[in-house]
């Protein structure tokens, strides 16, 4: 993984650096503009602070994030099996998908209240349609042939679904993932942001309120590293999933 990444790694780090040296030769006020190795220095002297509020953060991720793949997956089956359904309801879906964060966030906390359902609503909502609009394309490209051999077979639709759709839409599935994962700490962070007791939403706005710079770069900090520990968390359960994988894992030695 790092040697497929170095090219971006030294692309990353040469920016850093640039930054770096702009905020130590230029003069700025780290009230506007700290240097990278004073947000390491905040980040190191308000770990324990900002890991309680990124536990929160990811209890409410994981949850929403969960639930959503749960719901879109039984959507699209019921889309599926259904193509009326699909016509009546995706238009729908993808409408939901229009409403901007900024507006949506302050009214599910005035209806649902501070507590966790109003963030796991949101990620719900944010992260839903792209998961499911991956798996319904992936169904779409299972192999006719296959699909009428099986027929030919006698198998059901609902054999052939599990037999040969339902693989035939893993690589999409878990491109649908990898997308609405990037979603689903940023939906958080910004329930949070609306109103909430913890979390790091609640932590950048604290920050801010008190003209430090220095800590809500931090908290971007962590919250990039965990959108990235999400990517790799999925990355390696599609590994852990895929058939090659599998059939060199049970391969006689």
């Amino acid at each position: 993984m790092l040697r497929s990444n170095a090219l971006a790694i030294l692309v990353m780090l040469a920016l850093l650096l640039l930054w770096e040296a702009y905020c130590r030769m230029s003069g700025v006020t780290p009230l506007v503009l700290p240097a990278p190795s004073d947000v390491l220095r905040s980040l190191y002297l308000n770990a324990h602070e900002i890991s309680g509020h990124a536990l929160a953060t990811i209890g409410v991720a994981a949850l929403g994030f969960s639930m959503s793949v749960t719901f879109a997956f039984l959507t699209s089956i019921a889309l599926h099996f259904t193509p009326t359904l699909e016509r009546a309801f995706i238009p729908v879906f993808v409408v939901s998908q229009t409403i901007p964060l900024v507006a949506l966030a302050p009214l599910m906390i005035l209806w649902f209240g501070f507590g966790v359902l109003p963030k796991m609503l949101l990620v719900i909502l944010v992260t839903f349609f792209p998961i499911l609009l991956s798996l319904l394309s992936g169904y779409r490209q299972a192999p006719r042939d296959f699909l009428d051999l099986m027929a030919s077979m006698g198998a059901g639709r609902l054999q052939r679904f599990r037999r040969v759709t339902l693989p035939s839409a893993r690589p999409a599935f878990f491109a649908g993932l990898r997308i609405s994962a990037t979603y689903a700490i940023v939906a958080t962070i910004f329930a949070e942001y609306a109103g909430a007791r913890s979390g790091i939403g609640i932590y950048i706005l604290q920050a801010k309120n008190n003209f430090r710079a220095d800590l809500v770069l931090s908290a971007v900090v962590v919250s990039a590293v965990l959108t990235l520990a999400l990517l790799g968390f999925l990355r390696l359960i599609e590994w852990w999933t895929d058939p090659e994988t599998r059939r060199r894992r049970h391969a006689p030695a």
